[in-house]
């Protein structure tokens, strides 16, 4: 009996020197990056005790950081591998909303799509983290700010007309959508009729993905969790569900390719008529930490598909980015000049 073509399994090899050519046409590649701004606050604590108040330890503030986070940090691992990237979004008027800004400012990314809304919180998300004098520090809490009100029709139009303006001559769109209001569905329809077909429309949506079927996105980046989520259903380590699952979603969306990231199980790729690849994972599979390693993953694809590589050799290089920046820890990027390095390393262990 015939597998349906979603089973078929297809060598995951690719000439790593095409991989290297790839990433170093990176830099100036003009990429709009639509999407949710969030910002990854980290408090950092010395644990001096436990409370007599309640059974809780007692934190001594050390130091606060505040980067990039979910759209935010997409758009920064875009520039930081080399692209011109130009982020549509909405932040508010609040401390978090103004760091983010001045981030982006101070890093030479244009903030000219970055809108303000009166009375809007950025959303926030605060970790806790608590350690020893000498230990490295564990999360012990997160608390989430989030917006109490969908966005304005006003903002929602300059959104569209800034969409519109900085995707002429744009070489890809990059979509991620937190679930914060400022990517939707009927947005995506209205502006890709505007776009040459050629140029790549990519997704990373932390839920209800199939929302944006037949909007014109060309392909989307789930992890493995949120593909479980829309399917109501566990992968885990059997093979024929996932190929069930991946399939569908590649079928009802009408995408070209699909990239489902497995964590230690490395990453699953889907083609319009071309089955599934299984990617094995780069490097260690003990990761140090995953905070916005999917944002990592959005970037070096959309780049690699905006410099015209196939959506296999996209699908490897950001892989490899994927485990280069999750052993790094809180919210990370990856530099081109790090993911060249990695790629030179497999070629170079390859020829020996």
């Amino acid at each position: 009996m015939k597998r349906p073509a979603a089973e078929k399994k297809r060598p995951a090899s690719v000439d790593l020197r095409d991989l290297a050519e790839c990433v170093e046409q990176f830099r100036g590649k003009i990429i709009v990056l639509l999407g949710d701004f969030v910002a990854d606050e980290f408090r950092y604590g010395h644990i001096s005790g436990v409370s007599r108040e309640a059974p809780v330890l007692i934190l001594k503030h050390r130091e606060t950081q505040l980067v990039p986070g979910g759209g935010a940090n997409a758009a920064n691992n875009l520039a930081t591998l080399g692209a011109k990237v130009l982020p549509i979004t909405v932040v508010g008027e609040d401390a978090p909303g103004e760091a983010l800004f001045q981030y982006f400012r101070q890093k030479g990314v244009s903030t000219g799509g970055i809108l303000r809304a009166k009375g809007r919180a950025t959303p926030t998300k605060t970790r806790f983290l608590a350690g020893w004098a000498h230990t490295v520090a564990q999360q012990v809490l997160r608390f989430d700010y989030e917006p109490q009100a969908p966005l304005p029709e006003a903002i929602r139009y300059k959104i569209q007309q800034k969409l519109s303006a900085n995707l002429r001559g744009a070489d890809a769109l990059a979509i991620s959508d937190y679930g914060f209001g400022v990517a939707t569905p009927e947005l995506i329809r209205k502006i890709t009729g505007k776009l040459k077909k050629s140029v790549p429309i990519t997704l990373d949506a932390r839920y209800n993905l199939h929302r944006y079927a037949k909007s014109g996105v060309t392909s989307a980046t789930p992890n493995e969790a949120e593909l479980e989520a829309e399917h109501h259903t566990t992968i885990g380590s059997d093979a024929a569900e996932l190929a069930r699952a991946g399939g569908a979603t590649l079928s009802t969306m009408k995408l070209q390719a699909l990239l489902v990231t497995r964590g230690r199980h490395g990453a699953a790729l889907f083609e319009l008529g071309g089955g599934v690849t299984h990617i094995p994972i780069h490097g260690c599979d003990q990761a140090v930490d995953v905070t916005g390693a999917g944002d990592t993953v959005l970037a070096a694809y959309t780049l690699a598909l905006a410099g015209g590589a196939s959506p296999l050799a996209a699908a490897h290089i950001a892989n490899i980015a994927g485990g280069l920046v999750v052993m790094k820890r809180g919210t990370a990027t990856v530099s081109g000049q790090e993911l060249l390095d990695a790629i030179r390393g497999e070629i170079s262990g390859t020829a020996s």
